[in-house]
């Protein structure tokens, strides 16, 4: 009876298991961390040894603040160059920025200390320039083709803008117009920065950590802004005191401003298809049969003048209306030739036209410019290529076509759509 009783107390009070640690120690690079669960189910994690040096604690806490988690292994290759002239070209443009708004108040008739005049460019930044966003809003899908070279004409616009407000106490009497052209600039070159930000950014993100990498660069963007509005100050109340000294160091910071925005670009390494780049990976492709990478190409790009036509790449020229690029006798033979393709090609003078469907892709667009590009290399000399050409050309595109498109892709290139800008496209 006792045993049944110990039996049925045991039951009743049953023995508690034993805990489940809840405590743990993480080390990683010299660092040793215990990683804890509160009761509320939060986690808390506290730092319990640190061997690093000094310096190497300061170091790993600026990467950590300024440059995105898992760098250098997370980013493409050249953010550590872009970044270095980003914040280079931050410094320049804040103290432009500074000394253009001294100016102004100048011309206005006021004589305002260096201080001043950091707060009231908040108040410049109205009127004319917010005409100048709405102009430049039109153009979103030319930077969507072409963000390299519209984030350098925004840079370009920005100071000639500041150097109007520079030059305003030369002409006081003319200072609502210089004024509002310098601001109508700036509103302009602050549409087309902010626009080419994302694909910029995007060109950058390797493991899919594109805010991160947003967050950092404008962490970035802050301290050297502030730096630079810092220089900025000190040149207003020393050097740059006068309108002399104004037109000496302007100068020399649009300079330094603007070569820095053309070796961030440089180092900037787009993935996507334009008809630029297109016709180059096309081109090194018929040539030699290698494929280039977004890294290769990056330095080979035409900044300024992208809209070059390569002999290489077939001399290929696309976004032409169809009714002003081909007759539609030609167009029905080439529906003829490619019934199932997306593109249409002619032969004009100079160059082939290449027309796409509304909904062609980057695949379509760069199985247009091969058949353009064999093309050019069969017909020799004769101007207008016979359907025999056209055929023989296409049969070899469609040889390549798929061992050429998977190596492309594993070079990185986005595939998927092609950016032609503001050109046109039709639909049967």
């Amino acid at each position: 009876m006792d045993l049944l009783n110990k039996f049925n107390a045991r039951k009743k009070n049953p023995e508690k298991s034993p805990s489940v640690p809840v405590s743990w120690i993480e080390v990683s690079e010299s660092v040793s961390r215990r990683c804890q669960f509160q009761p509320d189910g939060q986690l808390s994690v506290k730092i319990i040894d640190d061997s690093r040096p000094a310096i190497q604690r300061v170091v790993d806490s600026f990467l950590n603040t300024f440059f995105p988690s898992g760098y250098p292994y997370s980013v493409n290759e050249g953010y550590l160059r872009y970044t270095q002239f980003r914040a280079l070209q931050h410094v320049t443009s804040a103290a432009l920025s500074v000394l253009s708004t001294q100016s102004l108040l100048f011309a206005a008739g006021l004589r305002p200390t260096a201080a001043q005049a950091t707060v009231v460019s908040w108040v410049l930044k109205d009127g004319m320039q917010h005409v100048g966003k709405l102009i430049c809003s039109n153009l979103g899908a030319r930077m969507d083709s072409e963000p390299k070279r519209w984030r350098i004409i925004a840079d370009v616009l920005y100071d000639l803008g500041a150097g109007l407000e520079v030059i305003s106490p030369l002409c006081p009497h003319l200072f609502l117009e210089m004024a509002g052209l310098g601001n109508f600039a700036k509103g302009m070159a602050v549409v087309a920065a902010r626009a080419t930000r994302l694909p910029i950014y995007s060109s950058f993100a390797k493991e899919g950590n594109l805010s991160d990498l947003f967050a950092k660069g404008e962490a970035i963007s802050t301290l050297f802004n502030v730096v630079g509005m810092g220089a900025g100050l000190q040149l207003a109340s020393t050097i740059c005191s006068s309108i002399q000294g104004k037109l000496i160091a302007a100068p020399l910071l649009s300079i330094v401003h603007v070569y820095c925005v053309v070796e961030q670009m440089r180092a900037t390494p787009i993935n996507t298809l334009n008809p630029q780049r297109t016709a180059m990976i096309i081109a090194d492709f018929v040539k030699s049969g290698r494929i280039l990478s977004p890294a290769d190409l990056r330095y080979q790009e035409d900044l300024v003048f992208p809209g070059r036509l390569i002999e290489d790449a077939g001399n290929v020229k696309v976004g032409g209306a169809l009714h002003e690029v081909i007759k539609p006798s030609k167009l029905i033979e080439m529906k003829q030739i490619f019934p199932e393709e997306k593109f249409v090609l002619n032969q004009s003078h100079k160059w082939v036209d290449m027309v796409l469907e509304h909904d062609a892709s980057g695949e379509d667009a760069l199985r247009g410019w091969l058949v353009a590009a064999y093309t050019a290399n069969i017909k020799g000399p004769s101007h207008e290529p016979t359907a025999s050409v056209l055929l023989e050309a296409y049969e070899k595109m469609n040889n390549v076509f798929t061992p050429f498109l998977c190596e492309l892709q594993a070079k990185g290139w986005h595939t998927d759509r092609f950016l032609d800008g503001a050109g046109s496209r039709f639909a049967w």
